[in-house]
């Protein structure tokens, strides 16, 4: 596996070389032959159903982290390749890593969790707060709001092959695994579309795919929150949606029209830029009256 500098919804681009396995690895005193440590499968919460076929499942499998991709404001990212030694089948997947309550430097938050609730009252006025424990439950709620917005969107995904998102392989805690888009024999990963260069018919290829990606939320009520060309991929020429933990409901969240008039407008400036007719004021129309805000 070459070791070379990776991108992967990164904020840093800086890549960082893994010194050894996390302290949750030594720790175990089982671990296997080879990697770094077995497959958690098992004890997370797992994928949609019907998984793709290279979704490793088995009992055998292993886990071995080959880097850290990227260090940002929320999270950190890992490559990992999980590996059946017995038959020499692995997939590779992006480990990100939720920070803990000392260390998260969400400076977001109160906008994007507006309409999102939990049952308790206490809980609520915790993370109202920003108490250490209302920070902790914050941690919860992203990581479990990408998981399950990743979750949503790949079957609407695999329905209407109208958007694309990284497969959610499974949740454990707050380590979120999904699938690695990007060349699984050199690990390298797929460009960012604020990346490409390209010519005048695939940059309106790729902004019709945008939008088509844009509806595809709006129909199903939610949006983005912080599209942009920096964390929007380009693989094999299809646009990859990624970075899902602060998906707005544009109906519960009072500011949910303005965040979606906002992801149109971000990625719609880059595209106008490069000569494309976006139509951004006509396509946020259409936009808001698919989700029901018109």
């Amino acid at each position: 596996m070459r070791r070379g500098k990776r991108k992967f919804d990164d904020d840093d681009s800086t890549f960082l070389k893994r010194g050894g396995p996390g302290p949750q690895l030594k720790e175990d005193p089982d671990l296997p032959d080879e990697g770094d440590r077995w497959s958690t499968w098992d004890g997370a919460l797992q994928g949609p159903e019907p998984r793709p076929d290279w979704v490793r499942t088995e009992h055998g499998a292993v886990d071995t982290e080959l880097g850290m991709v990227k260090t940002g404001k929320e999270a950190d990212v890992f490559l990992v390749r999980r590996y059946l030694p017995a038959t020499g089948q692995f997939s590779m997947l992006a480990a990100k890593r939720y920070r803990d309550g000392d260390h998260r430097l969400f400076h977001r938050d109160a906008g994007y969790l507006e309409g999102r609730r939990v049952r308790r009252s206490r809980e609520m006025r915790a993370m109202t707060n920003r108490t250490s424990f209302g920070k902790e439950m914050i941690a919860g709620q992203w990581s479990a709001a990408e998981f399950g917005a990743l979750s949503h969107l790949w079957q609407l995904g695999r329905e209407s092959g109208l958007i694309r998102v990284p497969y959610p392989v499974q949740l454990i805690g707050t380590e979120l695994l999904i699938e690695f888009i990007g060349d699984w024999e050199t690990g390298e990963a797929a460009p960012r579309l604020a990346q490409v260069r390209a010519g005048q018919d695939e940059l309106e290829d790729l902004w019709r795919q945008m939008v088509d990606a844009l509806s595809i939320l709006a129909r199903a009520q939610v949006a983005h929150g912080d599209l942009s060309p920096y964390n929007t991929l380009v693989h094999e020429g299809r646009l990859v949606l990624i970075d899902l933990p602060q998906i707005i409901d544009v109906i519960t969240n009072p500011q949910g029209a303005d965040f979606l008039a906002r992801d149109v407008k971000n990625v719609a400036a880059w595209f106008t830029s490069r000569g494309v007719d976006t139509k951004t004021d006509s396509v946020i129309e259409r936009l808001l009256y698919e989700a029901g805000l018109l």
